[in-house]
């Protein structure tokens, strides 16, 4: 019986060419962008999953809040993780992690950029399973300058060689590093990188006794079935024991007056598998990615499925004239509805499976283009899991029941006596089922459409809007303390350069940010406020064209400009300053009754210095004293400027630093990253948004034709009684308008709603335009008059003649 069906089903199919292949097209596209979207989806989740421990290792997050600003960070102090060892018995191992990011790696005379070195704990290979190739992994890290490469590292710097027990220079260390292992490179799916690790041990503030200065990754491993509520609350008691001494030390105050202040300070862990996909922690190395647009990119999978599915309904109702008399033979010559119905939803299930193989190898061809525009590592390996051909079966079945269910019904429904008769024909005109499904078709169309404009335009506004600095023109070269004391020379040097305007060192610059610092101020009692901070020189705010406000720029004929500060404007209204010029913060010192006065001489207009995701925060400018050495150099070239100055900068670069690579960035492009996450998810709206409505497009042509070859008589007759061809035309066309203005009123309400709650996600953004809504409506309004057209205009320019010898 099953394979006399299925003869049955593949010989209607081959009598139907155009419409398997409208629905082919349709249902394939619409397959494959589910399965790139499924296949990003589940790279997603997938990260740290490697991990065999990976439900017992937790990340510590450190939760504060001082003076009305909060922090939620992934940055702790240097105790906390063998304090939790020593005194929780739930805690199996602990191990901290150091983010450098890139530095200078030197082999005798070859340098090598290396962008992924982190320091960790000797236990890191007791936590994280990354597989040592060589090394003892109870002593690749337990002592200072030691070293585990990564295989491709390995590789990079010493060859073919063995590197074990060779000597490195890491960064501006005078003592050389042996490596000491090398490993496997991490999984791409790692929520950090790690090219190079060095001991922690090295690090000068490994033993650090200090509750309150959070530098440091600290990562959890607890013991099976241990419950990690109970050491959150645990860690509650042990903030009051060695954060509250450390309160009470520099600020005066008790950790109770601290928190009835409005102030904030906590710990607490994060599941391993929570970090990649949770943005509202600060991460050292990957920014994390917001599951809302997983959210987002699932729901256009599911509404492009639907699309497609919609289109098969429609094409085989619209066809159910041809059909019919096929229905009324096969149940006179007595086929069963249900056999029926079974041939037409294997009609369905046939179809979906072609679609799908067509979809395989579409996206075969187009994954290294999805790779690069998501910047992932998506593969279509079926056999990495038993789950993956039975997954892809199933969601043929699926699709095929959903597209085929209703025609199903409806074509094995028609009376053998009706049809014979003749009288089925008229019935069938009126299409009402067909006019929703396009009107749901339509309105998809028009919220994708519209979705897709409103983000581009508020990833235009942040890409163009005045951020409070110049950041064009700028070069930023990284790793300032390479140049050590020699700054102020360096910075001579580069002047000298024609084409070089300004130059100017500092430990922060825009989008890099690092410190955040509590302060007090003086007649405030103990409060405390807490402020980005950096050190800067006399040159910064005229490098990057900040404005003062009010007060005056450090100053060199002014001796004590040293222990002065500036503010932005945010600082000041925050915190109610009334009179800044007269106010003095105050550093936390270990002895409060000899407190460490900053003057303030200066307001900054405010600055974007992060994303405009995040609303402006309070910030202080210290001065950059010769101690300060670490962080940046900035450029700024005349507009003019040839590649020959960035040429020239290399040189004298060179010349300082004893032929140290050069590691730089552009302001303006640096800061454009920041919108990484937001122009790929726009990039890809906007592809799926075109592939929904060529589905659709496909659809409404075939829907037209059929329509157009059901009414070819009577558009004879009205042409014969003097109708013109823009008449047909409108005749025809004005029902698809009707159902496109019936779609955009649905539309509007959803995705002012959809984009509303989006933009929120913004603290500076944009307010919904109109335009954007008549947009949507006028893209959908000439799609669909330009899809109908050479149809009905064909058939509206057939001779009279020939119109009423049809049918």
């Amino acid at each position: 019986m099953i394979i006399n069906i299925l003869k049955h089903s593949l010989r209607a199919l081959n009598r139907q060419k155009g419409y398997v292949l409208i629905n082919i097209i349709g249902l394939s596209i619409g397959i494959a962008c589910s399965l790139v979207i499924t296949l990003f989806i589940a790279h997603e989740l997938s990260y740290d999953q490697f991990n065999e421990k990976k439900d017992r290792i937790f990340q510590l997050v450190l939760n504060g809040k001082i003076g009305g600003q909060e922090m939620n960070t992934n940055s702790t102090c240097a105790p906390i993780g063998p304090t939790m060892l020593k005194e929780f018995p739930e805690v199996e191992n602990i191990a901290r992690m150091n983010i450098w990011g890139e530095t200078i790696i030197k082999n005798n005379e070859q340098s090598f950029t290396e962008n992924a070195f982190i320091e960790a704990d000797s236990t890191f290979f007791n936590i994280f399973t990354v597989t040592l190739i060589s090394g003892d992994m109870r002593t690749a890290l337990n002592a200072p300058h030691k070293l585990v490469l990564s295989k491709t590292a390995a590789s990079k710097v010493f060859g073919k060689e063995n590197p074990i027990g060779k000597a490195l220079k890491v960064g501006t260390d005078s003592v050389f590093y042996t490596v000491s292992g090398v490993m496997e490179d991490l999984p791409k799916t790692s929520h950090f990188d790690a090219n190079m690790i060095g001991s922690f041990v090295t690090n000068d503030r490994a033993n650090d006794s200090q509750w309150t200065s959070n530098s440091f990754g600290t990562y959890i491993l607890l013991k099976p079935n241990s419950d990690p509520k109970v050491v959150d609350a645990k860690i509650i008691e042990l903030i009051k024991k060695y954060v509250g001494a450390e309160i009470q030390k520099y600020l005066g105050i008790t950790l109770e007056d601290f928190f009835s202040k409005g102030n904030k300070y906590r710990m607490y862990l994060q599941p391993l598998t929570a970090i990649h996909l949770n943005p509202e922690v600060g991460q050292e190395s990957k920014a994390p990615n917001d599951p809302k647009y997983l959210i987002i990119f699932g729901s256009i999978a599911f509404l492009i499925i639907i699309i497609a599915s919609i289109n098969f309904m429609n094409l085989s109702t619209a066809q159910a004239s041809r059909r019919a008399k096929e229905v009324g033979i096969k149940k006179v010559s007595g086929s069963s509805r249900g056999m029926l119905i079974w041939q037409f939803i294997s009609e369905s299930i046939i179809l979906t499976f072609v679609s799908l193989i067509v979809a395989v190898i579409i996206i075969k061809l187009s994954l290294p283009f999805f790779n690069n525009l998501l910047h992932a590592n998506l593969e279509l390996n079926f056999f990495d899991s038993w789950v993956s051909i039975p997954s892809l079966i199933l969601l043929s079945i699926f699709v095929g029941l959903l597209a085929g269910s209703y025609p199903a019904f409806y074509l094995s429904s028609f009376s053998p006596y009706a049809v014979l008769k003749g009288t089925l024909r008229n019935s069938m005109k009126n299409g009402k089922l067909r006019s929703v499904l396009v009107i749901l078709q339509f309105t998809i169309s028009i919220i994708l459409i519209i979705g897709s404009t409103i983000m581009f335009h508020q990833i235009n506004y942040m890409v163009n809007k005045d951020l409070g600095f110049n950041k064009e023109q700028l070069v930023v070269i990284r790793r300032a303390e390479v140049i050590g004391n020699k700054v102020n020379a360096f910075k001579e040097a580069i002047m000298k350069i024609p084409g070089v305007v300004n130059v100017a060192a500092s430990t922060a610059v825009p989008g890099h940010s690092n410190n955040h610092n509590g302060y007090m101020m003086e007649g405030r009692g103990g409060e405390t406020y807490l402020l980005q901070t950096a050190w800067v020189d006399y040159d910064f705010f005229e490098t990057y064209g900040m404005k003062i406000n009010s007060g005056r720029n450090f100053d060199e004929a002014h001796t004590t400009d040293k222990d002065v500060c500036l503010i932005n404007e945010r600082a000041v209204k925050q915190f109610s300053i009334t009179s800044p010029l007269t106010t003095r913060i105050i550093n936390p010192s270990d002895d409060p009754s000899k407190p460490d006065f900053l003057p303030i001489i200066g307001v900054i207009n405010d600055f974007h210095f992060e994303s405009l995701r995040s609303e402006i925060s309070p910030y202080i400018f210290k001065f950059k004293n010769k101690g300060s050495n670490w962080g940046y150099i900035s450029i700024r070239v005349s507009s003019g400027s040839s590649g020959g100055v960035l040429k020239e900068i290399e040189k004298v670069w060179k010349e300082f630093t004893s032929n140290d690579p050069m590691q730089y960035f552009f302001m303006d492009n640096d800061f454009d990253r920041l919108y990484t996450e937001e122009k790929q998810s726009a990039n890809l709206s906007v592809l799926f948004t075109f592939l929904a409505i060529l589905i659709a497009s496909l659809g409404l042509f075939g829907l037209t034709s059929f329509t157009v070859e059901q009414r070819t008589k009577e558009m004879g007759v009205r042409k014969a009684m003097g109708a013109t061809v823009s008449s047909l035309f409108i005749l025809i066309s004005r029902e698809i308008i009707l159902l496109v203005c019936i779609s955009t009123l649905i539309a509007w309400p959803i995705v002012y709603f959809i984009s509303k709650n989006w933009l929120q996600n913004y603290h500076y953004r944009i307010s919904l335009p109109l335009f954007d809504f008549l947009l949507g409506f006028i893209i959908a309004i000439i799609i669909a008059i330009i899809t109908i057209s050479y149809r009905t205009i064909k058939s509206a320019m057939l001779n009279p003649s020939e119109s009423l010898r049809y049918e």
